[in-house]
Order: structure tokens, then C-alpha cells, then sequence
């Protein structure tokens, strides 16, 4: 597939996308609601944060921390896996096979044009947080600001590219959202989705450490809440980035063995 084919089909498949969005905000509205669970951890640790910090979090800590992980969490979703489950399975991959432009990109720009209504949604809670602890908890640093953002889109590339891999292995089993579940669980324990990271006990925290999830949720988090200079906010971006690496790779393996077995079997 050519750049320039891409380049051409890039605005019809934006436009696209986000028609898809708006005509299925009914869908878009229950993946919110499904989303929820930092407002539900607020609740939690706000209340055992009550008589006293915890592990250095206290009561203001935990509101901005959960309702910058709602920000993030709406911000870098992503359902790649779910779409190429359903698509393997019964054969409508053939028909993205057959357009000039590589599915896995399509996957891409079907996701990201659904930003603006989330956008839509994480902008009120911004203010609420904004409202609830003022903006002592907010970087001050200019660049740390550029960071979040490019954290925050990279945080959904590395949670597409693991929805991609994941999605990938329906060409070699009957389905893998089974596999998408066992990940989803590890995730939401591991990215500080819902206990930041900070509180986990030392030999916990280096398991952390050594696996991508965090990088998902947890390290936008904690620029946007100021817990990070600009070196180790750098160092971290840097360590993101090599997962994104790793992960870009596993993904392309595994699309391309499983694109030769798919068409082997008459997809």
C-alpha cells in the first residue's frame, strides 16, 4: 500500500469514522459509562484518606489523581480487537483487504476520529477537577504540558498496538477475546487505573516497572498531576516509546503470519 493512496483515502476515512461515531453515540455513551471506575476509586480512597494520607495521597491528591485517570482514560481507548475479532470470524476482513489502504491504519483513524465526542466528555470533568482542587496540583512547566500530550496520544498508541496484537491472534484461534479479558484484568491492576502506582509495596512497584500497562494510564496521570520533574518525565517518555517500538513490531509479526494463514484458508 502506497503513502500516497493512504494520504488520499486519510480525510473520506475521517469523515467516515466520525459519522460512524456520531450515528452510534448510543454505543459511544455506554463505553463511557463503562469507564467509570476511577470516579468509583475516588470515592474509595478519598474515603480512606479521610483521617489521614496514604502513602503520601491525601483527600485533594486522590480527586485530582482519579479525575485525571477519567481525562485519560477516555482520551486512549481503544476497540481494535473487539472490530478484528468480529471481522476474522466471519470474513468481512477480505473487504478492508480489498481497499488501497492497510487495515490496520483504517483501524487507527476509526478509532482516534471517535476523540471528539469523548473529548466532549472529559472536558466537564477537567473543569470539575479544576473546581474540586484548583491547579496547585497542575505542572507549571511549559514543557511538562507538551509532554502530557504527546504521553497521552502515546499511551493510545501502545494500547492500540496491544489491541492489535491481541486482535491478531483470532488468525490463529477461534477467538482471542478470551486473551483480551486475562489482558484487560492485568491492565487494570498494573496501569494505575485503579490504585496509582506509587502505592504499590517496592517488589510490586519493579514488577510494574518492567511491563507496558503502566504507560497506558498511569504515566500521563501522574504529569498531569505534577509528579514528575522534566528528566524523569523525559527518561519514562523514552521508556514508553520502546514498548511502543516492541509492541509495533509483535504486532506487524503477527499480522502478517496471520494475513498468510487467513487467506490460506479462503478469507
Amino acid at each position: 500500500m502506497s503513502v500516497r493512496n493512504t494520504l488520499r483515502a486519510l480525510p473520506a476515512l475521517t469523515r467516515i469514522g466520525f459519522a460512524e461515531a456520531v450515528a452510534y453515540r448510543a454505543e459511544m455513551l455506554i463505553w463511557v459509562l463503562s469507564t467509570t471506575m476511577p470516579l468509583v476509586m475516588l470515592a474509595l480512597w478519598t474515603t480512606v484518606a479521610r483521617e489521614a494520607p496514604v502513602g503520601g495521597f491525601g483527600q485533594a491528591d486522590f480527586v485530582a489523581y482519579f479525575l485525571s485517570n477519567f481525562i485519560v482514560r477516555q482520551l486512549t481507548g481503544s476497540w481494535a480487537a473487539w472490530e478484528m475479532n468480529f471481522e476474522i470470524r466471519n470474513g468481512t476482513l477480505s473487504m478492508r483487504l480489498l481497499r488501497p489502504i492497510e487495515p490496520v491504519f483504517s483501524y487507527a483513524v476509526e478509532n482516534l476520529t471517535a476523540l471528539p465526542m469523548r473529548i466532549v466528555v472529559a472536558v466537564p470533568v477537567a473543569a470539575v477537577m479544576l473546581w474540586a482542587v484548583g491547579t496547585s496540583h497542575l505542572p507549571r512547566d511549559p514543557l511538562i504540558w507538551v509532554l502530557i500530550v504527546v504521553a497521552t496520544f502515546s499511551a493510545w498508541l501502545t494500547t492500540f498496538l496491544l489491541n492489535i496484537a491481541i486482535g491478531c491472534l483470532s488468525f490463529f484461534m477461534e477467538s482471542s477475546l478470551k486473551v483480551m479479558e486475562i489482558y484487560f484484568v492485568v491492565f487494570m491492576v498494573f496501569s494505575g487505573y485503579l490504585v496509582p502506582v506509587k502505592l504499590f509495596p517496592s517488589v510490586l512497584r519493579n514488577v510494574v516497572e518492567v511491563l507496558p500497562f503502566r504507560f497506558q494510564i498511569g504515566f500521563p496521570v501522574e504529569l498531569m498531576i505534577n509528579a514528575h520533574g522534566r528528566a524523569e518525565a523525559l527518561m519514562l517518555l523514552g521508556r514508553q516509546w520502546l514498548y511502543i517500538g516492541v509492541l509495533a513490531v509483535l504486532s506487524y509479526v503477527l499480522w502478517r503470519r496471520g494475513l498468510k494463514r487467513f487467506a490460506a484458508y479462503g478469507g
